[in-house]
């Protein structure tokens, strides 16, 4: 038994110290993030949003890690009959993986990341003198396994978010427009 927690003592020792060597200064590995996500899930107190969540269906979103170390986000957002496309450069703001979007005062932060399969992010931005706060989960693929939406709907909590305020985005009826990244092409939907 002895020996035994001694080996698990020494294995989590290796494994602690793989992870601080793939952290190095502390900064996370950019080119993890890069490549197209799916927005799976959102959490949001903008009214504008719980209005229409209803709505509200899958987007994508394709990240270029660029050499300043800035990152291009292409977004293509499906609304009814069209496709909405539009990109934004985010700069980090010097707080660890936090950064600020040219298109306003928008800040993201990275919450959780398996850095394969999923990420959380959580944005903020000033709109009429108050600041409007979203969660959004960010998936490699449209399918999302339930324990990732459970760990979704704990962050979510832990942000101050309440179930009528969170949701889960159903898929397009039809994926053509998810077939190129956002960055080359947004087809119309049908």
């Amino acid at each position: 038994m002895r020996t035994m927690g001694l080996s698990l003592g020494l294995l989590l020792l290796c494994v602690l110290r793989v992870q601080a060597a793939d952290l190095g200064n502390g900064e996370r590995d950019k080119s993890k993030v890069a490549g197209t996500w799916y927005i799976t899930a959102m959490a949001s107190d903008s009214q504008r949003y719980l209005e229409n969540k209803d709505h509200l269906k899958m987007a994508m979103a394709n990240i270029e890690v660029l050499g300043n170390g800035d990152l291009n986000v292409s977004f293509a957002i499906p609304t009814p009959g069209i496709c909405k496309k539009f990109s934004s450069i985010y700069k980090p703001t010097g707080r660890l993986d936090e950064y600020s979007s040219d298109r306003g005062n928008k800040t993201v932060r990275l919450v959780d990341t398996d850095d394969r399969s999923y990420m959380v992010v959580f944005a903020t931005r000033p709109e009429n003198g108050k600041t409007l706060r979203m969660l959004r989960l960010y998936s490699r693929s449209q399918w999302v396994r339930p324990q990732i939406k459970r760990l979704f709907g704990r962050l979510s909590k832990m942000h101050g978010f309440t179930d009528e305020t969170i949701w889960i985005l159903p898929k397009q009826g039809s994926a053509d427009w998810l077939l190129d990244p956002p960055a080359k092409q947004c087809k119309t939907l049908l």
